[in-house]
């Protein structure tokens, strides 16, 4: 009889922790999937007209939101920069006093990976997904696939991608991205 009352309540107790957690689920979601950094990537975002929603997911999948972390291939910070590139865009904007080391600030690192982005996206007008292979992969990689045919570029040929990693990559943005757009969509950022 004890078992059994205690089996009971258990289940009154999951239950009702089951029922705040349903009501309450987009502050529930929003535990699970947090917007660190938001007024940072908002600002950034904005001056290049990007859903910040897009860089946020950007961010959530290439470090988790750790500052300092660094890839096995040596890519940097948030946003997941290799210093070389970091170099390239520092010149390309006209970033005095750049170093390898500023690409783990968080400003620094969301000014380079959002700058990254829109340019990518500006080279493969043709859509989201070669953009974010190329973030992930590198332009000349997806250059060459979109021209000799490998991949069309689009969401239903990401298992053409040739690269495992670029394509868990796109795969993972656009699933996260989606998450973020249900929770945080219907708010008004500080733009």
């Amino acid at each position: 009889m004890l078992k059994t009352l205690k089996i009971i309540l258990n289940l009154f107790l999951f239950a009702l922790l089951l029922y705040v957690l349903l009501s309450q689920s987009n502050n529930f979601a929003r535990l699970i999937y947090p917007y660190p950094y938001k007024d940072l990537i908002v600002h950034e975002a904005d001056k290049y007209g990007l859903d910040p929603l897009l860089i946020v997911s950007i961010i959530r999948v290439e470090s988790g939101f750790k500052e300092g972390a660094t890839s096995d291939k040596g890519a940097r910070g948030l946003m997941q920069i290799m210093p070389d590139t970091g170099f390239w865009i520092a010149e390309q904007i006209g970033l005095d006093d750049f170093s390898k080391d500023k690409i783990y600030e968080p400003n620094i690192n969301v000014l380079l990976g959002t700058w990254y982005l829109n340019d990518l996206l500006q080279q493969f007008d043709t859509g989201l997904y070669p953009a974010l292979a190329a973030y992930n992969g590198g332009r000349g990689h997806v250059k060459k696939w979109l021209d000799s045919g490998i991949w069309d570029g689009g969401k239903e040929t990401l298992d053409d991608i040739p690269f495992a990693e670029t394509r868990s990559f796109v795969g993972k943005v656009i699933c996260t991205y989606g998450r973020y757009q249900r929770i945080y969509g219907g708010e008004k950022s500080e733009r």
